[in-house]
């Protein structure tokens, strides 16, 4: 019988879940967005607090949930501020005398008639991949699955069996250790 009821509960709890998901999901995304770097960051933001929504003990105990999802989120996204992290290949900014360029974009470019472009791009991807090399291997995957293969960081921490913040985490320490290795390729190739 108490089997019965705590799967009631449960039942219950997981209807609260995905009727508040559909309530607010698209209003949380759209308010969270305009406060970070890029809808990726939103996504990840949102998926936090629906993870920290779907951990609650007493979720039914929960007067306002609109106010609480909202607390959250700018709680999430102050969080994310006071980090003061880089997250992404765009952050890593190349620039010369005809502008300015991400690294994802100089990794990605087709510049098969380009000789110099070619030689360039090679010269940061052996960088790239030797920085990424001196990491332990839990970060290493994070970042190249993440940023190389496009995985979802959510999606990420539930193939490993990991909380999205260890994720979050082991991505940050990467991202920290790359930029301070790419720096260096950035000075040698603006002198």
């Amino acid at each position: 019988m108490d089997g019965e009821i705590f799967k009631m509960s449960q039942r219950e709890k997981e209807n609260i879940i995905a009727q508040t998901v559909k309530n607010y999901g698209g209003k949380l995304l759209s308010f969270i967005r305009p406060k970070v770097n890029n809808s990726e960051d939103a996504e990840d933001i949102l998926q936090e607090v629906w993870y920290q929504f779907s951990n609650l003990t007493n979720i039914s105990e929960i007067v306002n949930v609109s106010a609480w999802l909202y607390t959250v989120s700018r709680n999430k996204i102050t969080d994310s501020y006071r980090k003061k992290k880089t997250e992404n290949l765009e952050d890593f900014v190349y620039e010369d005398e005809d502008g300015t360029f991400s690294i994802k974009d100089i990794l990605l470019l087709d510049d098969s008639e380009n000789p110099e472009l070619l030689a360039f791009r090679e010269e940061v991807w052996k960088a790239l991949f030797s920085a990424l090399d001196e990491l332990p291997e839990k970060q290493k995957l994070v970042f190249t699955e993440h940023e190389i293969e496009g995985k979802k960081l959510q999606e990420i921490a539930d193939e490993q069996g990991e909380n999205l913040k260890t994720i979050i985490s082991r991505k940050n320490y990467a991202i920290k250790h790359l930029r301070k290795r790419m720096t260096v390729l950035y000075k040698d190739l603006n002198s």
